[in-house]
């Protein structure tokens, strides 16, 4: 052992040659009382400032970045003026192909007592649009996919930062003790930017994102062959006496602490995975809610998701985060084929995602669980040849629902072509600010220092959007 901390192996040959079996697990937090974050001088140190509204996570990730003028924010300039020359300043475009006015291919409609208006793209989520608040006013910073996921993932446009979920399982910790404190659900599409989107960049290894895969075994080698739970114990058991040794000699080591949490972890998950990943124990209507019956590949697949990620939150999972299914075209970028690539991406996750929000509020869950629906960016309201749209960073369109959110609302507006944010103009650090405060988080005190300096989810900006806030 002594040789081995002299030439330090780095993470990934820790797991790989681990002799537990248990494949390459990803690590995360264990609870709140063992792995919350510490003090420099190891006191355990609370984040919680505010009321805490919210408890868990659910991020709806829409992965290319869906259209505001196609979704949630309706323009009637833009079908009055379809195919005519567009009359505001065009901003440099990701590929330069800029055509005419482009007006929505979809009526709007409004919907229940608070009359927010959505697109006919999502019949089942306008039945739940009194929980929404629609935010018409986000912006980014970068017009590129890479960095705009980096951007809405971590508050950084470059590769490196901590996830949103790193943080606040690092601020939290998590209420389960047999499934990771942060989970990511894929359903088949990894971002532009890659698993870097879910990382722990300089906070402790253990707070990085566990990325569980579609169906039934959705971790590698969680269950061991050939090898009885009573060795497993006893396996498990030398470890511990080895790691503590090791590191009472040579003091605190990342990469160590790390492998012996997803050790004892990973045993825990043998369990846990098989029950949480058995949908049969569900009921028929629930399932069919959810669209695993469906025809249609994409809403089987996305709605799995969503009712495992509503399972999680029943089990303590901090915080989730679901990637959207791939085989329903590309992405949410539809730089052609506009009516035909928004459709087949609708269909996927409109279903799934009204019946998380029902079965989420009918138990009880939807109050202290917040649910976000956002891409990187949004889509321009001019074509990008004859039937696209291009990338558009200066306005577009997320929604926020339960954990203390204010339902039934909209908040910021865009300009008469839904272009640019011109009313209550959010940035991203906004967003991160007013989540973390849901969650009962002052982000100006989640730090850690790291490169001569204090850093943080918002950087060094940021504000509290208290008007979306349930008083």
């Amino acid at each position: 052992m002594q040789s081995s901390f002299q030439n330090p192996l780095n993470r990934r040959q820790w797991l790989t040659q681990s002799a537990l079996g248990f494949g390459a697990v990803s690590l995360s937090a264990l609870n709140w009382q063992q792995l919350q974050a510490e003090t420099s001088s190891g006191e355990q140190k609370s984040y919680l400032q505010y009321p805490q509204r919210a408890k868990n996570v659910i991020f709806l990730y829409m992965d290319g970045g869906p259209s505001q003028v196609d979704t949630f924010d309706p323009k009637p300039l833009l079908t009055k003026e379809n195919g005519q020359p567009f009359k505001m300043k065009v901003q440099p475009t990701q590929f330069a192909n800029n055509g005419s006015t482009l007006g929505s291919p979809w009526k709007f409609k409004q919907h229940g007592e608070s009359g927010l208006p959505v697109s006919e793209l999502f019949p089942n989520v306008a039945t739940c649009v009194d929980d929404l608040c629609v935010i018409r006013s986000m912006t980014s910073e970068f017009p590129e996919h890479t960095g705009a996921n980096y951007f809405l993932h971590t508050g950084h446009g470059l590769q490196g930062r901590p996830s949103m979920g790193a943080w606040v399982t690092y601020g939290l910790g998590t209420e389960s003790q047999e499934l990771p404190g942060f989970v990511v659900l894929n359903s088949g599409l990894i971002p532009p930017g890659g698993l870097a989107c879910f990382g722990s960049g300089f906070l402790p290894a253990t707070f990085q994102g566990s990325v569980f895969k579609e169906g039934a075994t959705p971790v590698a080698d969680i269950l061991p062959k050939n090898i009885s739970k009573a060795a497993q114990l006893r396996k498990l058991e030398l470890m511990r006496k080895m790691d503590r040794s090791l590191l009472a000699r040579e003091g605190r080591h990342d990469a160590i602490e790390s492998a012996i949490s997803n050790y004892e972890l990973a045993f825990r998950m043998q369990s846990a995975v098989p029950e949480l990943m058995d949908l049969s124990q569900e009921s028929e209507a629930t399932q069919k809610m959810y669209g695993l019956q469906a025809d249609w590949a994409g809403t089987k697949t996305f709605g799995q998701a969503c009712l495992v990620a509503r399972r999680m939150v029943e089990r303590g999972v901090r915080f989730i985060q679901l990637t959207c299914p791939g085989g329903a075209g590309d992405r949410w970028d539809q730089h052609s084929k506009l009516v035909d690539g928004h459709t087949k991406n609708a269909r996927s996750v409109d279903q799934p995602i009204a019946a998380l929000l029902q079965d989420l509020k009918r138990r009880g869950l939807l109050d202290e669980t917040l649910v976000i629906w956002a891409g990187e960016f949004g889509r321009t309201p001019f074509a990008q040849g004859a039937d696209g749209r291009d990338h558009n960073p200066f306005g577009f369109s997320i929604w926020m629902a339960g954990g203390g959110v204010q339902g039934g609302i909209s908040y910021g507006a865009t300009d008469e072509y839904g272009y640019h944010a011109i009313e209550n103009r959010l940035e991203m650090y906004d967003l991160h600010a007013t989540i973390l405060h849901l969650l009962g988080i002052e982000h100006t005190a989640l730090t850690v220092r790291y490169s001569g300096r204090d850093m943080r989810l918002t950087d060094v900006h940021g504000k509290i959007v208290h008007d979306i806030v349930k008083s």
